[in-house]
C-alpha cells in the first residue's frame, strides 16, 4: 500500500479523527498518490463549554490522537494546524449572530467554505499539495460543455452530504476530492478493518462540533453576557392574541413543540419575531409554507441562471427533494416556489437544489413566503 506509483499527485487529507477520513487517507495512499493528513483544531472546549464527551469529539484532543495514529500506521505524515481564531470569527460568530436575529443558522455550510475549502485549502498550498480530500459522502464531477465543476449526490443517499456543500467555489472545487462517493459507509468500515485502522467501530458524532452537549441555549447564553436577563418575558403569541411569555426569542427555532407551554394540542413555534421579542405558535398546519426567497446564492452544476429552472429542493439535511421552480431575482437571490408546501422552512438555514442528483445550486433562506 506504501509503494507509490509514479507521476501522482500529492494530496492533503483532512483528517477528523473518524473513520470516514481515515478511510479516505486509505484509499488515496493505495491509488498510489503522496497523501498527508492535516487535522485542524479550531477551537478549545473550556471556550464553548458542553464538554460531555471529555474531548474526544472532532477537534478534541482524542479525535486529534486518532488521527496521529491513524496516520502513523498508513505511514504518512501529519500535521495539526491551528485554526481557531479565523473559526471564532466566521463560523461561531457567524452562528451567534445568526441566532441573536432570529434565524437558526447551519455552520456546517459556513466551515466548509471558510475552514476547509477556505484556510485548509491555503495549507495544503503551503505543503505543496495539488487537491484536498474529505471524507464526505459526495460525488465530485466535471462537465466539459459547461467546463464547470459539479457536485452530485452520493451512491450511498442515506449518508449523502452534498447537502452542506453547495457553497464551495468552482476554483475550490477544481481542487477536490472525494473518496467516498461511491462507497456505503458499512463498505467504510469494512475497508477501515481490512487497512487495520483504529477507527474502523468509532462511534459518529451529530451534534455540531463546537455544541457538543446539543445545548444551543446553554451556549448562546455562554457566549454572550446578559442576553438571558435582555431577551427574557417575550410574549407567545396564538391567533393573534399574547396567550404567555417565553425565555427570549433566540433560544427557539422554527417547528420547535417543546418550551413553549400546554394548549390543550400541539403547538409549534412558527414564527419568530426579533424586532418585539415575540414568537408565534400555532397548529401544525400552519408550519406548511409554499416558498421563500434565498441570498448568497452559489451556482455550482450550472452558471448563474437567469431564467426559471424546474429544480428539486430541500430545505433541511434530512428533508426530501421535492419539485420547485427557482426563479433569480436579478443578484445573488432566488425566490423558490415549491408545488407542495414544505413543513418548517426556516429562516438562517439553506435551501439547496438539484437536477437528478447533481447539485444545481443553493442559498441561505432568508424569508418565507405564504
Amino acid at each position: 500500500m506504501r509503494e507509490l506509483r509514479k507521476n501522482k499527485e500529492t494530496i492533503v487529507v483532512a483528517m477528523s479523527g473518524g473513520v470516514d477520513s481515515s478511510v479516505s487517507a486509505a484509499l488515496l495512499l493505495e491509488q498510489g498518490y503522496r497523501v498527508i493528513g492535516v487535522t485542524m483544531k479550531t477551537y478549545e472546549f473550556d471556550e464553548v463549554g458542553g464538554n460531555v464527551e471529555n474531548e474526544t469529539s472532532c477537534c478534541g484532543l482524542g479525535a486529534i490522537h486518532d488521527a496521529r495514529l491513524v496516520a502513523a500506521k498508513l505511514g504518512i505524515p501529519h500535521y495539526v494546524v491551528d485554526f481557531r481564531s479565523v473559526f471564532n470569527k466566521e463560523v461561531i460568530g457567524n452562528f451567534v449572530d445568526e441566532y441573536l436575529q432570529g434565524r437558526t443558522p447551519n455552520p456546517c455550510v459556513i466551515c466548509n467554505r471558510e475552514i476547509k475549502w477556505g484556510q485548509l485549502l491555503k495549507k495544503a498550498e503551503a505543503l505543496g499539495a495539488e487537491r484536498i480530500a474529505t471524507g464526505h459522502y459526495a460525488r465530485l464531477s466535471y462537465d466539459p460543455g459547461r467546463k464547470r465543476f459539479g457536485i452530485a449526490r452520493a451512491k450511498f443517499l442515506e449518508k449523502d452530504q452534498s447537502y452542506a456543500l453547495w457553497a464551495i467555489g468552482q476554483e475550490a472545487l477544481s481542487k477536490t476530492m472525494f473518496p467516498l462517493g461511491e462507497v456505503t459507509k458499512p463498505q467504510v468500515r469494512e475497508l477501515a478493518a481490512r487497512f487495520g485502522l483504529r477507527t474502523a467501530n468509532k462511534q459518529e458524532s451529530y451534534e455540531i462540533c463546537f455544541v457538543p452537549d446539543n445545548r444551543y441555549d446553554r451556549f448562546l447564553k455562554e457566549q454572550v453576557a446578559g442576553l438571558e436577563m435582555q431577551v427574557a418575558g417575550g410574549e407567545i403569541i396564538r391567533n393573534g392574541e399574547a396567550v404567555g411569555t417565553h425565555r427570549g426569542y433566540p433560544f427557539y427555532t422554527i417547528g420547535q413543540r417543546r418550551g413553549i407551554g400546554a394548549y390543550g394540542a400541539k403547538m409549534y413555534v412558527t414564527g419568530i419575531e426579533k424586532a418585539t421579542n415575540r414568537i408565534v405558535v400555532g397548529p401544525e398546519n400552519d408550519l406548511f409554507r409554499s416558498g421563500l426567497i434565498a441570498e448568497s446564492v452559489n451556482w455550482v452544476g450550472i452558471p448563474p441562471s437567469r431564467e426559471p429552472l424546474r429544480v428539486a429542493a430541500k430545505v433541511r439535511y434530512k428533508d426530501d427533494a421535492t419539485p420547485a421552480t427557482v426563479t433569480p431575482l436579478g443578484d445573488d437571490s432566488i425566490r423558490v416556489q415549491f408545488v407542495t408546501p414544505k413543513r418548517a422552512i426556516t429562516p438562517g438555514q439553506s435551501v439547496v437544489f438539484y437536477d437528478g442528483d447533481l447539485l444545481l445550486g443553493g442559498g441561505i433562506i432568508r424569508a418565507v413566503l405564504d
